[in-house]
């Protein structure tokens, strides 16, 4: 995995000044301690900070085709690499190196942007055409990789795969976005495309940015999509068909990620998630499996034992790092590999044990994404009990009920659920299970908010009433009701909270 950086101006401007580019790479060093990289003409500078995974001698970025005229600078794998590579060998395309990062180059130099549609995997790139002076930014379908862009006054685009390397390009704006905050305060995150600056966009999930001469256009190159009724009643299938075909997609994604010239292993909660994912990685052969958890003092918290029993079955050589109070003196280092505000307090363990794991393997396999795929959370649990007319008389009773039962200091336990399902009734319940997330309702916002700061936001709506979320909102109405949920969580709370923590505390 690397970093990436990169500008380009319109035509018959001074030259880039390399130290623009320099000072950018060096923002983002943490992403890529093996290499750095650069590429300067006169009105692009394309700059890669490499973590080497592949090909670790000639792998080397920037990278550019045959005659030049086709560079990237990448962060990510293509795991299906080898076989576009054999495909472009027999259309005569000569490769130079082993890399996946070179099947782009000639990806692109043969089907155009369209070779995206071709991959399989997680990945921010960015191509200079240098014939038809285009230059593309494009992010993996679910993005899983970052990538931060800004347009300058003066047509300058700056790009990066943390904030704060499009911010060290001294022409960026740096003004507060108040709708950013105010969505911050609602959900804990920042959801794409918007930043906490005015002028700075993360490149939403599957999405293509073409840049030509100081204008950009943003279009998308995968969603998900909603079969047709009468395909659904074709697709029909039984239960036990529907296990088997699951199991062999899970196995053929972590059979494509086990490509690696250096060691790797895998985060193990104990959970369904990661425990599948040790178990898959036992069944195709891995030997040793290096596993890595974290505990807590806590018993409320820690779920050691169940990692610990997983450990065993599949004989991994198994890691722990306990959680401690001290954990606190992190916080002004984990605050400076966010950027912006983020409120998910388990970026503490994670960066732990992505630490712990650093000093044994250079790649993880999480179970990141189970939950949004199978519904594993317990919102959808609040979300189809409040769906159920048996339960309505109670929601009037329940505020009452719960002040006789004594509070619980267990996170999961049942006072701690009925004060949480409380909470989420009384929303409006358009949000969905959005009711079961907010940190702040729209009522407790307008109590804390001051007049300034609401005219600033031009008043307070509720998420359903506003970007990103009302389209992905009007897209929930194709879906049943637990797949527009799902549907919800992976167009916003998966890549903008659980991926965003996952990738900056890794990375860190």
């Amino acid at each position: 995995m690397c970093g990436i950086c990169g500008i380009i101006q319109p035509e018959n401007r001074k030259p880039i000044p390399e130290n623009y580019l320099s000072s950018m790479c060096r923002t983002i060093i943490h992403r890529g301690p093996d290499d750095e990289g650069f590429h300067l003409e006169r009105d692009v500078a394309l700059g890669v900070r490499r973590l080497s995974i592949i090909d670790l001698e000639t792998g080397h970025q920037p990278l550019s085709n045959e005659d030049g005229s086709i560079w990237t600078a990448y962060n990510g794998e293509i795991y299906n690499f080898p076989q576009l590579r054999k495909e472009l060998i027999q259309l005569g395309h000569t490769f130079k190196t082993k890399t996946d990062t070179e099947t782009i180059v000639h990806g692109y130099e043969q089907w155009g942007t369209d070779f995206i549609k071709k991959t399989n995997g997680m990945f921010s790139i960015s191509i200079w055409d240098r014939n038809n002076r285009n230059l593309f930014l494009i992010r993996d379908r679910l993005g899983i990789k970052p990538l931060y862009y800004s347009l300058c006054r003066d047509g300058t685009l700056v790009f990066g795969s943390e904030l704060k390397a499009v911010l060290a390009h001294p022409k960026v704006e740096r003004r507060l976005n108040m709708q950013a905050l105010d969505l911050f305060l609602t959900l804990e995150y920042i959801p794409a495309p918007f930043s906490i600056f005015e002028n700075i966009f993360k490149l939403p999930a599957g999405s293509l940015l073409a840049y030509k001469n100081g204008t950009i256009k943003i279009s998308k190159y995968w969603d998900l999509q909603q079969n047709e009724p009468e395909k659904m009643k074709e697709s029909i299938r039984s239960p036990e068909s529907l296990q088997d075909e699951l199991f062999f997609l899970l196995k053929e994604s972590v059979k494509s990620r086990l490509i690696s010239d250096v060691p790797l292993g895998a985060f193990l909660s104990g959970g369904i998630d990661s425990s599948a994912i040790v178990g898959l990685m036992h069944t195709l052969g891995v030997s040793p499996i290096n596993t890595f958890s974290i505990g807590f003092e806590y018993d409320t918290y820690n779920e050691l034992e169940h990692a610990q029993r997983i450990a065993e079955k599949f004989s991994t050589e198994h890691k722990e790092f306990i959680l401690k109070p001290d954990i606190l003196q992190l916080t002004e280092k984990l605050i400076l590999h966010l950027d912006e505000p983020f409120g998910d307090f388990s970026i503490f363990p994670t960066y732990l044990v992505s630490k712990t794991a650093r000093d044994s393997v250079k790649v993880i396999l999480s179970g990141d994404g189970g939950d949004e795929l199978l519904a594993g959370y317990e919102h959808y649990q609040a979300q189809k009990l409040s769906r159920n007319p048996l339960m309505w008389p109670l929601h009037k009773l329940m505020p009452s009920l719960i002040k006789k039962f004594p509070p619980s200091p267990k996170k999961k336990g049942l006072w701690n659920k009925m004060q949480r399902y409380c909470r989420g009734v009384e929303m409006d319940k358009r949000l969905r299970h959005l009711r079961w997330m907010m940190f702040l309702s729209t009522l407790e916002k307008k109590s804390l908010y001051s007049e300034n700061f609401r005219e600033n936001l031009k008043g307070i709506t509720s998420l359903h009433e506003r970007e990103p979320f009302q389209s992905i909102f009007e897209r929930m109405n194709d879906y049943d009701e637990t797949n527009g949920e799902l549907f919800l969580d992976l167009n916003t709370y998966m890549v903008d909270d659980i991926l965003v923590k996952v990738d900056r505390m890794s990375m860190a």
